[in-house]
């Protein structure tokens, strides 16, 4: 890399950069919601609005702004899997100038339809963003194309900048901080760059995913350092080696660094949702994510923040997964393994207890048994909490009156997994039939469920998910023997809920009958 600049030159870049020949100038728009629940004002700059639903576009764009003719007309080249191929490509288009991508063969046919579309050359090459760049690197040689870094650039870094530049602009109000996603660095350094010139009261805060942090662990050591491996759950983050030129600008002007996990990111997704009716993609909310996490810890009020939504590149069937952990980072659900004793009515006992813990009524988010003992029975049960921090005294509630009880809330194996599972065929559920009803969501409706059972009918599985709609829909195995027929028909009848006898489901068969 050439000579470094100094903070005017980024300066100078910045105010001349060109990025609105394809880029818009986002929104500045107030999170009334979330502003209200924090007690401090906070800002979303709206960078998923951009045409290619990233902010990336505008440092691929002026530093192909800043290439001469001849290498416009060799084309130019990129190697990602994501936000910055689409940048890469919608900026080629509008210049007439060949774009060639290469992407890891595991990236997602959107997105590789994605660039196509824009008119970009899809080279799939390698399983990581490694192999593609070092071959990206080898055609860029062979056939005399620009290699368009997707962060460590002056002219990419500039193209950023313009987004701190727009904020300043939009809002000229007090400011107190601004909070930035960091992968490579490319964005936090081009905002950095523009606001320590202009308004340097304002403190650059960056955040990085606690499973993706190299540049907090490269400030920290004081060189760049290159991770082993990173999640991938915001992969327009997941990056294991920042630049050159990134660390050096994020480590003399970034004011402080925050790190984000993926609960507390899919509850940001779903507070941006709730206050834009938008969804953006897990980079884009990590901003969010450290704004409640920071007012959480200093108990600020009255304070401006703005938060850069940078990308919203969203997978559509991740939605299922961060509907659900977003209760779990906003801790309004809680989890257990409750112990209960495997003996008539003890089953009902424990549902009267959920009824009357402290606080109100919960709704049940999940309840899952399969009968495996004769003397105990582990239940998994997730409960709605009223805030942070009940899930502790619920378990000890449970546990006080004979119900053992394991708190699973940050558990991951519990939340990932466990929860979804109802175990295998037991050799105690004689005489089991196995039903799926439709039960209204609301508090009370299992408790009906049970007041109609017979005392000598045993529960022996129970399988239930909240699945945000108004009615839940639960598995359920009763040990009914023949002789009740009549007795268990007329059950169903007084119930009054939709059901379906699954008993000779094949698939029982194979995995819960004995």
């Amino acid at each position: 890399m050439k000579k470094h600049l100094q903070p005017e030159d980024y300066l100078k870049k910045i105010l001349t950069a060109r990025v609105y020949d394809v880029a818009i100038e986002s929104p500045l728009e107030l999170a009334r919601n979330l502003s209200r629940r924090l007690h401090n004002k906070v800002l979303l700059k709206r960078e998923d609005q951009q045409p290619v639903f990233s902010f990336k576009l505008r440092g691929a764009y002026n530093k192909m702004a800043h290439l001469t003719p001849e290498q416009l007309q060799r084309g130019v080249i990129c190697a990602s899997a994501g936000n910055h191929a689409q940048g890469v490509a919608l900026a080629a288009h509008k210049m007439g100038a060949r774009s060639v991508i290469v992407m890891p063969v595991t990236t997602p046919q959107l997105k590789i339809d994605a660039v196509k579309t824009l008119g970009g050359e899809v080279l799939l090459h390698g399983d990581s963003y490694s192999d593609a760049h070092a071959e990206a690197m080898l055609v860029c040689e062979r056939e005399g194309l620009t290699f368009v870094h997707p962060f460590d650039d002056p002219d990419v870094i500039a193209g950023q900048g313009t987004i701190a530049m727009e904020i300043l602009r939009q809002h000229q109000g007090p400011l107190d901080a601004v909070f930035v996603a960091i992968g490579g660095g490319g964005l936090i350094s081009g905002v950095a760059s523009y606001i320590k010139a202009v308004r340097p009261e304002v403190k650059v805060i960056g955040v990085q995913m606690s499973d993706s942090d190299a540049m907090m662990q490269s400030v920290a050591a004081s060189k760049r350092v290159t991770l082993g491996d990173v999640g991938l759950f915001s992969d327009g983050t997941a990056v294991k080696l920042v630049g050159e030129e990134t660390f050096r600008l994020t480590r003399e002007l970034v004011d402080e660094f925050m790190l984000v996990d993926t609960d507390a990111v899919c509850a940001a997704i779903k507070d941006v949702f709730v206050d834009t009716r938008s969804i953006v993609e897990p980079a884009g909310a990590l901003a969010v994510a450290a704004i409640k996490q920071y007012v959480a810890a200093r108990k600020p009020r009255g304070e401006t923040y703005a938060a850069i939504l940078c990308g919203a590149n969203m997978n559509f069937d991740r939605l299922r997964f961060v509907a659900e952990r977003a209760e779990v980072g906003e801790e309004r659900e809680a989890l257990f393994a409750v112990t209960i004793p495997e003996e008539r009515g003890s089953f009902r006992r424990f549902c009267e207890l959920i009824g009357t813990l402290p606080g109100g009524p919960r709704n049940v988010t999940a309840f899952n048994y399969r009968i495996s003992d004769a003397q105990k029975a582990h239940v998994f049960v997730g409960l709605t909490t009223h805030g942070k921090g009940e899930s502790t005294r619920i378990a000890a509630n449970f546990t006080r009156h004979r119900f053992e009880a394991l708190d699973l809330t940050h558990d991951e194996l519990a939340k990932e997994h466990v929860r979804h599972m109802v175990g295998g065929p037991s050799p105690l559920a004689q005489d089991e039939r196995l039903l799926r009803f439709v039960f209204p969501e609301r508090p009370g409706a299992l408790m009906r469920f049970l007041s109609h059972m017979r005392p000598s009918w045993n529960i022996s599985l129970f399988h239930y998910r909240n699945q945000g709609a108004d009615y839940g829909r639960i598995l359920v195995g009763l040990q009914v023997p023949a002789s009740d027929d009549k007795a268990f028909q007329d059950f169903l009848d007084e119930l009054g809920f939709p059901y379906v006898d699954e008993t000779h489901n094949p698939v029982y068969g194979l995995f819960l009958r004995s």
